[in-house]
This record gives C-alpha cells, structure tokens and sequence, in this order.
C-alpha cells in the first residue's frame, strides 16, 4: 500500500499534535491520496511517520469518524467512507445567484441590528461622512445546526432604512437592498486567514485560536456607490470557496491576485 509522505507536525506549545494530525489526514483524503473504500495506515505505521504516540493517533483517528469520514473496521482497519471533493461545481453561479443559494441552503439566526456609527476603516469604505450612522446586522448561518458562517455587515443608512431582525429572518440582505432599489455592479473581495478570538470561536463552535478564513467584501451599486461592507469568517473545515473563472478574466484582477504585506 502507497503511503504519503508525512509533513513534519509542529511542536510548540499550544498546538495540539492530534488536531494536526487530524487536519493531515482529512486533507490527504479530500486529495485522494487514501481513495474511497481503501485503507488509512494503521496505528503503528501513523506512528512512525509522524512521530507521535498511539493515543495521539487515535484521537486524531476518532475525529475523523465522527466527521464520517472513516470506519474503523474490526480486525481489518481504518477504511475511507468520504469521496474526495471535486475541484470545481457542477454548475457555474454569479454573485447574487451565489448568494441566493446561500441563503436558502442554511438556517440564519440574527445576532444584531443596529442603526450605530461605523468603525473608521467601515465608514472610509463606504464614503461615509464623520459621525454619519449607518446599518450594522451580525448575523449566523448554519447547515442542520452546525454553524458553518459568521457574516458582519454594514450598509448606509440610505439604503438600508427597511433592513431589520424581522426582514433579515425572512429574507438575505442583498435581496432586501435589491427591494430597495439597489442594482449591484462591482465587487471587491479580500481573504485573509485568521485565528478565531473568543467571539467568533462561541459563535463558529470552533477553539480560541483555531484558523479562520475571513473574507471581506465591499459591494457597489452600478453608480459606483458602495452599498454594503461585509466581513464574513468561516473554518475551512466545514467550508470552502469556489471560482470558475472566465477565459476573459484570467489576465485581469477578476481571476484573483495575491498581495504581500511583509512589514505588517
């Protein structure tokens, strides 16, 4: 049986040596590299790869069955049950198709609305003048009671006047603006990787510390007025992102570009 080559596990205090065995071994199945109904390494072998003790790697083991994505099989062995994830959709969305799906696919639950003056970096984003309020709803979605998105938003009080607890129960934000009269045009999206403070980590039901991917997004209207700031956080555990994009695109900042920002 081929094995993977095992990436070296880190030891600082702090990082638990299961949970990074864990998070090795769910990727290396989502890749393929242990195929559907085929075999994990067993213990001894795990072992030795990664230099970690037996209990180690049943903790790390058990995670993974509990995710469903082993069995253990008496007197046989660890199999894969979890097919590996495709790398790209079956069909290909806009932004507001996207979103709408979103919605319909997960459970919300409204943390917050509030009409309130935004934090610096909000208010620049969305032009808005010194001590100019505007509308700030925290939302949770969830799929079958698991939470899987944590969303921050902020839109100007001129087009969010209708945006409330009751509204956003019933229906998305953008299609609340959209009722409004707003008609999107660009977007700008940011993803950074970020460790979950103890607010995100109550919410997400994720540990203090555990990696996050926080996606910023500033929508305009087709004026070019910003219209809606929002910072989402989800765990790429439960979740991922998706482009498809067009051969017109590639050579432009729409397919994506990497910024570096050594000195911060």
């Amino acid at each position: 049986m081929d094995t993977a080559i095992a990436p070296l596990l880190s030891r600082k205090p702090g990082t638990a040596l299961h949970r990074q065995l864990f998070m090795v071994l769910r990727d290396q199945i989502a890749q393929g590299i242990y195929p559907v109904g085929g075999l994990i390494p067993p213990e001894d072998a795990l072992c030795a790869q990664f230099d970690v003790s037996r209990i180690t790697v049943r903790r790390a083991v058990s995670d993974l069955e509990q995710l469903g994505l082993v069995e253990k099989r008496p007197g046989r062995g660890t199999f894969v049950r979890a097919a590996p994830r495709p790398l790209r959709p079956q069909a290909s969305f806009g932004l507001l198709d996207s979103l709408g799906r979103q919605a319909r696919e997960t459970e919300v639950t409204v943390q917050k609305v509030e009409m309130v003056s935004p934090p610096s970096v909000v208010a620049q984003q969305l032009q808005l003048p010194d001590g100019e309020v505007a509308v700030h709803a925290v939302r949770l979605r969830s799929v079958h009671g698991v939470p899987v998105m944590a969303t921050d938003a902020w839109v100007p009080r001129a087009v969010g006047q209708h945006v409330s607890e009751a509204e956003l129960k019933k229906r998305a934000l953008f299609e609340i603006l959209i009722a409004e009269g707003v008609k999107f045009g660009r977007v700008i999206q940011e993803m950074t990787a970020v460790a979950a403070d103890p607010v995100l980590a109550n919410l997400l039901q994720v540990d203090v510390g555990a990696p996050l991917v926080r996606l910023v997004r500033l929508l305009h209207d087709r004026r070019k007025r910003p219209v809606q700031y929002i910072t989402i956080h989800f765990t790429g555990e439960r979740s991922r992102i998706l482009m498809d994009v067009a051969a017109d695109a590639v050579n432009t900042t729409g397919a994506g570009q990497i910024v570096h920002d050594p000195d911060l």
